[in-house]
Protein backbone atom coordinates (compact mmCIF):
# COMPACT_ATOMS: atom_id res chain seq x y z
CA UNK A 1 0.00 0.00 0.00
CA UNK A 2 2.88 2.36 0.79
CA UNK A 3 4.44 1.74 -2.64
CA UNK A 4 1.09 2.40 -4.32
CA UNK A 5 0.80 5.69 -2.45
CA UNK A 6 4.34 6.79 -3.33
CA UNK A 7 4.03 5.95 -7.02
CA UNK A 8 0.56 7.51 -7.22
CA UNK A 9 1.81 10.68 -5.53
CA UNK A 10 4.63 10.96 -8.08
CA UNK A 11 2.21 10.35 -10.96
CA UNK A 12 -0.12 13.01 -9.54
CA UNK A 13 2.70 15.57 -9.24
CA UNK A 14 3.99 14.80 -12.73
CA UNK A 15 0.51 15.25 -14.22
CA UNK A 16 0.75 19.03 -13.72
CA UNK A 17 2.64 21.33 -16.04
CA UNK A 18 2.60 24.29 -13.67
CA UNK A 19 2.13 24.97 -9.99
CA UNK A 20 -1.54 25.20 -9.03
CA UNK A 21 -3.83 24.91 -6.02
CA UNK A 22 -4.13 21.11 -6.11
CA UNK A 23 -0.38 20.67 -6.28
CA UNK A 24 0.17 23.15 -3.46
CA UNK A 25 -2.51 21.45 -1.37
CA UNK A 26 -0.76 18.07 -1.81
CA UNK A 27 2.67 19.39 -0.80
CA UNK A 28 2.72 17.89 2.75
CA UNK A 29 2.15 14.44 1.24
CA UNK A 30 5.67 14.57 -0.17
CA UNK A 31 6.98 13.90 3.34
CA UNK A 32 5.32 10.50 3.29
CA UNK A 33 7.22 9.57 0.14
CA UNK A 34 10.58 10.81 1.44
CA UNK A 35 11.35 9.62 4.97
CA UNK A 36 14.64 11.54 5.13
CA UNK A 37 12.84 14.77 4.30
CA UNK A 38 10.15 13.88 6.85
CA UNK A 39 12.81 13.55 9.57
CA UNK A 40 14.43 16.87 8.63
CA UNK A 41 11.10 18.68 8.66
CA UNK A 42 10.23 17.01 11.96
CA UNK A 43 13.45 18.34 13.51
CA UNK A 44 12.62 21.85 12.27
CA UNK A 45 8.98 21.51 13.32
CA UNK A 46 8.13 23.11 9.98
CA UNK A 47 4.63 24.03 8.87
CA UNK A 48 4.83 21.31 6.23
CA UNK A 49 5.54 18.73 8.93
CA UNK A 50 2.76 20.05 11.15
CA UNK A 51 0.28 20.00 8.28
CA UNK A 52 1.11 16.37 7.56
CA UNK A 53 0.75 15.40 11.24
CA UNK A 54 -2.58 17.16 11.37
CA UNK A 55 -3.72 15.46 8.16
CA UNK A 56 -2.87 12.05 9.62
CA UNK A 57 -4.83 12.98 12.75
CA UNK A 58 -7.80 14.04 10.57
CA UNK A 59 -7.62 10.86 8.49
CA UNK A 60 -7.62 8.70 11.60
CA UNK A 61 -10.67 10.57 12.89
CA UNK A 62 -12.46 9.91 9.57
CA UNK A 63 -11.43 6.33 8.86
CA UNK A 64 -15.07 5.20 8.95
CA UNK A 65 -15.83 7.46 5.99
CA UNK A 66 -12.68 6.36 4.16
CA UNK A 67 -12.08 2.68 5.08
CA UNK A 68 -9.06 2.32 2.77
CA UNK A 69 -7.19 4.67 5.10
CA UNK A 70 -7.12 2.16 7.96
CA UNK A 71 -4.35 -0.05 6.56
CA UNK A 72 -2.52 2.97 5.15
CA UNK A 73 -2.46 4.68 8.54
CA UNK A 74 -1.02 1.53 10.07
CA UNK A 75 1.71 1.63 7.38
CA UNK A 76 2.53 5.22 8.30
CA UNK A 77 2.64 4.38 11.98
CA UNK A 78 5.07 1.52 11.29
CA UNK A 79 7.35 4.09 9.60
CA UNK A 80 7.13 6.32 12.67
CA UNK A 81 5.14 8.98 10.79
CA UNK A 82 3.06 10.47 13.57
CA UNK A 83 -0.29 12.14 14.00
CA UNK A 84 -0.81 15.29 16.01
CA UNK A 85 -3.30 18.12 16.00
CA UNK A 86 -1.73 21.56 15.58
CA UNK A 87 -4.76 23.59 14.41
CA UNK A 88 -2.90 25.13 11.48
CA UNK A 89 -4.98 23.59 8.67
CA UNK A 90 -8.59 24.35 7.88
CA UNK A 91 -11.17 21.58 7.64
CA UNK A 92 -11.74 22.11 3.90
CA UNK A 93 -8.04 21.62 3.19
CA UNK A 94 -7.88 18.49 5.36
CA UNK A 95 -10.97 17.12 3.66
CA UNK A 96 -9.51 17.66 0.17
CA UNK A 97 -6.16 16.15 1.16
CA UNK A 98 -7.92 13.12 2.63
CA UNK A 99 -9.96 12.65 -0.54
CA UNK A 100 -6.75 12.86 -2.57
CA UNK A 101 -5.00 10.23 -0.42
CA UNK A 102 -8.09 8.05 -0.72
CA UNK A 103 -8.02 8.41 -4.51
CA UNK A 104 -4.35 7.36 -4.51
CA UNK A 105 -5.28 4.24 -2.55
CA UNK A 106 -8.11 3.53 -4.99
CA UNK A 107 -5.48 3.58 -7.78
CA UNK A 108 -6.82 6.73 -9.48
CA UNK A 109 -3.26 7.82 -10.31
CA UNK A 110 -1.80 4.36 -10.81
CA UNK A 111 -0.23 4.02 -14.26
Amino acid sequence: MYRIFCESYNNFVNSFKDNNYRLKMAEPLELITNIDKYKKEEEKQSDMYKKLCELIYFMEENVERFPKLKAFLWTLSSRNIKKKKYNISNVEELEEQTKLVNSFLKLAYWY
